[in-house]
């Protein structure tokens, strides 16, 4: 099981990858399906995180779930 509070799930059939945060009170938040790294960055911005290109590699954050890191699209 993860400790990563931001997971980035499955890649669809159509393509894009959900992504979803670990809140408060044991809730996950949808944050939306994202095509590619600025889409990824266009969420983290708007939850709040600082400088989110800096900790896209860094697994204490992210749990690429199903998946290659950075891979958007269905295999």
């Amino acid at each position: 099981m993860t400790t990563a509070p931001i997971v980035i799930h499955p890649a669809s059939r159509t393509g894009g990858r959900r992504v979803t945060v670990h809140s408060g009170g044991g809730r996950d938040e949808i944050l939306g399906t994202a095509y590619s790294d600025h889409d990824l960055v266009v969420f983290l911005e708007g939850a709040g995180v600082q400088d989110p290109d800096s900790i896209l590699d860094d697994d204490r954050w992210f749990d690429w779930s199903g998946g290659h890191a950075h891979q958007w699209s269905a295999a």
